[in-house]
């Protein structure tokens, strides 16, 4: 049992599971945050846009009776086909996913600002003085046209 609680705790503390276990927490906090969004300000702009239109009332009543809204047709437990729920859903995605692009966007942005270029990297080609190709920077002759070449070059 000892050996059992050991390696769990060796799993558990590792560093890339406290990573995932922050990452995961954090991802939740920015649903939440996208998520209001969503349902607080774009949500009820595009109803203004779109003139109010409501989908949760659009379903089909499998049972042929005529129901006024969804939910008069589920208290009366009749079995509905909910597609207007389903193409709500749909929209709630895509705006979702439009504003997380978005924001990864403007960090990515943001990220660039701030980092520090990378020096270049060292040369390592010369061209052949006589030939005018491209060789390897220590090569002391040119594969290409066999001329001895000057080591200070």
């Amino acid at each position: 049992m000892k050996k059992f609680l050991k390696e769990f705790q060796e799993f558990a503390l590792k560093g890339n599971m406290i990573d995932l276990a922050v990452g995961m927490i954090i991802g939740t906090a920015f649903n939440g945050l996208v998520k209001s969004m969503v349902d607080n300000l774009i949500m009820p702009l595009l109803g203004v846009v779109v003139g109010k239109m409501d989908f949760t009332n659009l379903f089909i009543s499998l049972n042929g009776v005529a129901y006024e809204t969804l939910q008069a047709a589920q208290e009366a437990g009749a079995p509905t086909f909910n597609y207007g729920l389903f193409i709500t859903q749909v929209i709630n995605f895509v705006i979702m996913a439009l504003v997380v692009f978005v924001f990864v966007k403007q960090m990515n942005k943001m990220r660039k600002k701030h980092e520090v270029p990378a020096a270049p990297a060292a040369p390592t080609e010369k061209m052949c003085p006589f030939c005018k190709t491209m060789i390897p920077i220590d090569a002391v002759r040119c594969p290409h046209c066999t001329s001895v070449l000057d080591e200070k070059k």
